[in-house]
């Protein structure tokens, strides 16, 4: 059956202009003159009878109808990556290609992934941090570790872990205090949430705690859990922790707990993987392997 449909060069002109918001930046991502993606916009325009970008000064805006086609557009090209990596994925099954939060990665599945490796020797992992690394949208990934409460509708999620907070610092800090914190006097440790915003994590645990009068607009901020327990592992203040993300530092000492409080915390890791490409036999395995080792903990 012979189909209607617009130019390939006119789609993908069209994909990457909406996308960058910008007919330059999307010339430089297609390797093309800024006036061909202007052409092949143009082109796309006057077959599907209506315009699908509002030229501005300084930006462009989608129509309703640029809103409709550029979805189906993503879409498709993300159905046609997906199959035309799948097929090549087939050469080379003894892979695993994932993505995890940084801190997940180095301080919890790292050293893990030798007693992966002693089950199953002959799937290889490649293993990414990079938070643009969206399995939504990467046909590569066959899956990830993601943090929240699992509000990814379009993934299959399985939970693999609660988080688990409590209050540590160095040996030498609470030395000082004659090992009776006093979280009034201590430098606080905070964990962004995004740019402007911190977690809530001591003000959960110090309500739980039954502890009044910390301040805590002051200390230090981090936009990693890592090196919040790096700068309180070098005495730098106090923080709060996942219990599972600094067991080695518990167990050898380089950070104590301050008090007996642990607070559950309000989101967990989570595996997830799409739900339109059925698992891989690695894939499927590596599964039940992290879910068997967040049991253990």
């Amino acid at each position: 059956m012979k189909r209607r449909l617009p130019p390939l060069n006119a789609l993908k002109a069209f994909e990457a202009a909406a996308g960058l918001g910008s007919f330059t930046r999307a010339a430089e991502l297609l390797n093309v003159t800024q006036g061909a993606v202007s052409r092949q916009v143009r082109l796309l325009e006057s077959q599907v009878g209506e315009p699908l970008l509002i030229r501005h000064h300084h930006h462009m805006e989608l129509t309703d109808a640029g809103r409709v086609l550029l979805r189906a557009v993503q879409q498709s090209f993300d159905r046609i990556e997906s199959a035309a990596l799948g097929i090549a994925r087939k050469q080379h099954l003894g892979r695993l290609r994932l993505n995890a939060p940084p801190t997940f990665a180095r301080r919890w599945l790292l050293p893990r992934l030798g007693h992966w490796h002693e089950r199953c020797p002959d799937t290889d992992v490649t293993l990414t941090s990079r938070v643009d690394d969206d399995l939504a949208t990467s046909a590569v990934l066959d899956g990830a570790i993601r943090f929240g409460n699992g509000e990814w509708p379009e993934l299959r999620c399985t939970r693999l872990m609660h988080e688990q907070h409590i209050a540590v610092c160095a040996p030498s800090l609470a030395a000082r205090h004659l090992g009776q914190v006093d979280l009034r006097r201590v430098r606080l440790l905070h964990v962004l949430s995004d740019e402007w915003q911190r977690y809530m994590t001591w003000a959960h645990w110090l309500d739980a705690a039954g502890i009044d009068g910390v301040d805590l607009r002051g200390g230090d901020e981090f936009d990693l859990l890592d090196l919040a327990i790096r700068a309180a592992i070098d005495g730098l203040g106090a923080t709060i922790a996942d219990r599972r993300m600094i067991g080695p530092e518990l167990a050898t000492g380089r950070l104590v707990q301050i008090g007996d409080v642990v607070v559950q915390g309000h989101q967990s890791y989570w595996l997830v993987t799409r739900p339109d490409r059925g698992e891989s036999g690695p894939m499927e395995a590596f599964k039940h392997w992290l879910a068997n080792e967040a049991a253990t903990e």
